[in-house]
């Protein structure tokens, strides 16, 4: 390459041997000499080194970095440290990126050159093939608190891996925690949406595959983050105290979060530490009715 792309496309994968093809396939097509892409191997055990090696034989535009295992966020660091871009896609091994997402994409930079982080639409897919393409909201608020609020609270900014493009100015505010191995996410566009300029890519660009052993309804994962994300995402480093107005809400609805999921699991002592830390900070999680009638199970049982 004569010059540095304009977009560079992280893979991450651990395991993906059978899906991770459709990945880099999807890609694969609409790479041109704007783009690079990048499959970070985090130390898989199945076959997925000599699939990636094969691949390898057949398109030369194809970069493969292998590495230890330590989780998503290490492999996506790494990804942006081997990047050439300024604007990154991180796609997860079991999703696609859309035909043309690309071209949309780089229609979008150009109309739009002082968009730090660009929200694309993208399409969730389920294993029976039911399809539902989200929609977002336009425009963006225009206060950075009120942008937080939308994607940690009210839950009416919708981000997904693959349909969100980042410019790597924004990994300057910090990197992907490494010692989560699950949510390791939403510090990152939190802080993205809270500090650099934002748009809205209507177009769908991604197909987000739902499936039942996602990594973020993994319970183990769950425990080991805990309420630590909270803190990760209010760190000061990475957003401003302006934020803390939102941090209580944010405690109760992630502690609820948690209690949900260890009720499920039958993790009954942790489900209602996590009940109490939410009423703790926030004493209306009680008229929440259907965390409170699973609380109140667990304390006449």
């Amino acid at each position: 390459m004569s010059k540095n792309p304009l977009i560079s496309i992280v893979i991450p994968t651990y395991n993906y041997a059978e899906k991770v093809l459709r990945a880099i396939n999807s890609v694969l097509k609409q790479l041109t000499d704007e783009h690079e892409l990048i499959v970070i191997d985090d130390g898989s055990t199945d076959n997925t080194k000599e699939l990636l090696s094969d691949l390898q034989q057949k398109h030369s535009s194809l970069r493969v970095v292998y590495k230890e295992n330590g989780g998503a966020a290490s492999a996506r660091n790494l990804g942006i440290s081997e990047a050439c871009a300024d604007y990154l896609v991180f796609l997860d091994a079991d999703d696609e990126l859309n035909d043309c997402a690309l071209e949309h994409v780089e229609r979008h930079i150009q109309e739009y050159p002082l968009s730090k982080m660009i929200i694309g639409g993208y399409t969730s897919v389920w294993p029976g093939g039911t399809k539902r393409k989200k929609t977002l909201p336009a425009p963006l608020p225009n206060q950075a608190v009120a942008r937080v609020q939308g994607y940690l609270i009210d839950k009416t900014i919708s981000l997904a891996n693959g349909a969100t493009v980042m410019h790597r100015s924004i990994f300057d505010k910090g990197l992907y925690p490494e010692y989560f191995r699950n949510a390791e996410d939403l510090p990152i566009f939190a802080q993205a949406l809270g500090n650099f300029e934002c748009s809205i890519l209507k177009e769908s660009i991604a197909l987000i595959h739902k499936h039942d052993d996602s990594l973020r309804h993994n319970v183990q994962y769950d425990k080991e983050v805990g309420l630590a994300l909270v803190d990760e995402i209010f760190n000061t480093n990475r957003l401003s105290a302006d934020f803390s107005v939102l941090k209580n809400k944010f405690v109760a609805q992630r502690a609820l979060s948690l209690f949900r999921g260890y009720y499920t699991a039958g993790l009954y002592e942790d489900a209602m530490i996590m009940y109490k830390a939410a009423l703790k900070v926030d004493i209306s999680s009680v008229f929440k009715w259907s965390y409170t009638k699973k609380a109140l199970r667990l304390i006449f049982k």
